[in-house]
């Protein structure tokens, strides 16, 4: 298990937080494979992961465009940078199948990024936002 869903912070928005929620399952799924270093499995949850990042990153900037958040460019920027190193691991994933490479960049880089986005730009963005619940 990479994360546990307390090891991010919940924000003031319920669907934040249910994102947040299935990210973390699914990260922690791909995680375990990456660890079994099952080649098929990864293959699989590899598109699963960026299916649900943009799916999570999509929802959020929209919720930011329609409340009128002030910083959404700046939040968008981070989800935009995070979006290209998936796509540069998976990438490197296609060419070399190393299961060490996206180990390395889920417990080295990923996590704390998350941890850290949610804590910082989540938060402050469900502020803004308020809840619709």
């Amino acid at each position: 298990m990479l994360m546990q869903k307390r090891d991010v912070q919940q924000v003031s928005n319920a669907m934040m937080n249910m994102l947040h929620e299935e990210e973390i399952d699914i990260i922690n799924d791909f995680h375990d494979a990456v660890l079994e270093e099952d080649i098929e499995k990864i293959d699989e949850l590899f598109k699963v992961v960026q299916f649900d990042v943009e799916d999570h990153f999509t929802t959020e900037e929209e919720m930011m465009e329609q409340s009128k958040f002030y910083a959404l460019q700046m939040h968008k920027s981070e989800h935009d940078t995070m979006r290209q190193k998936i796509k540069n691991i998976q990438e490197n994933w296609e060419k070399n199948k190393n299961p060490q490479a996206v180990k390395d960049f889920l417990e080295d880089e990923f996590r704390h990024w998350i941890i850290l986005h949610i804590s910082r730009w989540d938060s402050e963005t469900a502020m803004h936002i308020g809840d619709s619940n």
